[in-house]
């Protein structure tokens, strides 16, 4: 089957696509306002079951934001406060308090939210303990509490007042400010402003802010506020524009070099951090390089560092096509999640659609859909942030000004336990949950790769063979042959041995008899016309 020309081993791909599609139930597409698919083999998009669905659409008023404008209400704040968002740019979420912070830009304020319960607990539009009280645009927001203290500590992008703040929270109003990142005075740091748009912090406490017109790597702080460096700057992108000034600057005389234009790495947009202390970055133009990076605490990308780009995420069929929409798109990636147990969520801004990926970046599912026209819930117009709590995933949408909430299905239920131990190398455990995921869609290849592990480490080789033919998985066939053939030697290894032997020394009587005379098989005597000779005429 591998032989197969590639053309048929589409037009099969597409048979079996259309066999499941029309297998699968009408609701994996009549209740949500987008197609679910994923890609197979050759980058074909192909139908696919839905693995999250919308939950619920939470705007200002069912999270009670009016609370903020009733005199009588603790969280009071004024009777002109606006009770719904503007424009807000961030969300943070505090697993340990179950709380979800969001940075309302254009609101000048930070709310929290109880992420069970969906309830405003507190507004926070200044801080104390500085001589700038207010907010002013906050931009980004990182929550955090201490397992072992309790303490709670947030990360404030006040950008228009060119500052990240470290403040603790007192209450459901008081943030009191522990330090102010404000613009390094050293040399290195050449950029003529300091305007922070996002911020992560990681075990030991170092700061990492993200700021426009940065192109040199997020700035890095120390606890105490000490510029450290610039922290992992992308790559320049190597094009033929790239390619051809380079051959000129070689050339060019010092007034043609002055009058060149530089190519400068892309800054990045977003970034998150995992249990492990790796930061995410996304960069948020149409780019082929460094569009997601996990950096290790060098600031070195260990996925592609040096060898090019070796991931693609986002929508893979070429840059271009859209098989949703069916109009030209490019990925643009706005931000990105990494969950406790490693999965990796990431937003294209350009689509609407967040697609999902396990530690080894192999695509899980796509969904999510943009429509600026539309106000149907689950659909997007400018999608701003991304946060994942257990099988939710929360969406902030800055035109909408809202936050849509998607949960698992079934069949993405099946999907992330099936991966988790994928990723473990638990691929026996795993078994029972791939098999849940063919039966909710038959053309799902890494379900089948994984049932191909499992019977490989079973030594079940057939099986393996089967199944990883099935998902057209060359690599991992030949590996499954491999152990195939050294299984049939080891079991027949006696009677192999035996036969040889017994071939070997028939050989050896053969050709003593053949001296003497004597033949096994009786040779037939050569026709050459001639009458046989008599003793007489001898």
């Amino acid at each position: 089957m591998f032989g197969m020309k590639h053309p048929f081993r589409k037009m099969l791909s597409l048979s079996l696509a259309v066999v499941t599609a029309a297998s699968m139930t009408m609701t994996a597409y009549a209740d949500e306002p987008y197609k679910s698919y994923n890609y197979d083999n050759w980058d074909d998009a192909i139908p696919s079951q839905c693995a999250y669905e919308v939950d619920r659409t939470l705007t200002g008023q069912n999270l009670q934001l009016a609370r903020l404008r009733d005199p009588s209400d603790p969280l009071f704040i004024s009777e002109n406060e606006s009770s719904s968002f503007n424009d807000a740019r961030d969300l943070s979420l505090d697993d340990e308090r179950d709380e979800l912070w969001v940075a309302d830009t254009m609101n000048n304020r930070i709310l929290v939210f109880d992420v069970e319960k969906y309830e405003l607990k507190a507004c926070y539009k200044s801080v104390s303990g500085s001589d700038v009280a207010n907010l002013k645009r906050p931009y980004g927001v990182f929550a955090h509490t201490s397992p072992s203290t309790g303490k709670q500590t947030v990360y404030i992008c006040d950008s228009e007042n060119s500052r990240v703040v470290k403040a603790e929270v007192k209450d459901n109003k008081t943030l009191e400010v522990i330090h102010e990142y404000k613009r390094p005075e050293e040399a290195l740091y050449t950029a003529s402003t300091y305007s922070p748009r996002k911020v992560c912090v990681d075990k030991a406490e170092n700061v990492y802010v993200i700021c426009n017109g940065v192109n040199t790597g997020s700035v890095q702080f120390s606890k105490d506020g000490k510029f450290l460096s610039f922290f992992g700057a992308n790559r320049v992108q190597v094009t033929a524009a790239v390619i051809a000034q380079r051959i000129w600057r070689a050339i060019a005389s010092e007034t043609q070099l002055a009058g060149m234009k530089r190519n400068v790495p892309i800054e990045y947009v977003n970034f998150d951090i995992d249990k492990d202390g790796f930061i995410y970055t996304v960069t948020e133009v149409d780019v082929e390089t460094d569009q997601l990076k996990k950096l290790n605490a060098a600031g070195f990308n260990i996925w592609n560092n040096n060898r090019g780009n070796t991931y693609v995420f986002g929508d893979v069929q070429g840059e271009q096509w859209d098989p949703v929409q069916r109009t030209n798109h490019h990925a643009i990636l706005t931000d990105c999640d990494i969950s406790p147990d490693g999965i990796i969520s990431v937003l294209d801004f350009e689509s609407g659609r967040v697609f999902q990926y396990d530690k080894e970046c192999n695509l899980i599912c796509i969904f999510g859909t943009k429509n600026a026209t539309s106000e149907q819930r689950g659909t997007m117009k400018n999608p701003n942030a991304i946060e994942t709590r257990g099988d939710k995933v929360y969406l902030l949408d800055g035109a909408k000004n809202d936050i849509t909430v998607y949960t698992e299905t079934q069949f993405g239920h099946y999907l992330k336990k099936a991966f988790k131990k994928y990723d473990e190398g638990l691929y026996v455990e795993a078994k029972e949950d791939w098999n849940q995921v063919i039966r909710r869609d038959g053309c799902y290849t890494m379900a089948y790769i994984g049932l191909g592990k499992a019977a490989l480490k079973e030594e079940q080789y057939s099986k393996a063979l089967k199944y990883f033919k099935t998902a057209y998985d060359q690599d991992d066939y030949d590996k499954a042959y491999k152990y195939a053939r050294e299984a049939f030697l080891r079991e027949h290894f006696t009677a192999i041995i035996v036969i040889v032997v017994l071939l070997i020394v028939l050989v050896k009587v053969k050709g003593i008899l053949n001296k003497k005379g004597i033949y096994l098989i009786k040779r037939k005597k050569k026709k050459t016309g001639l009458r046989p000779v008599t003793e007489r005429e001898e």
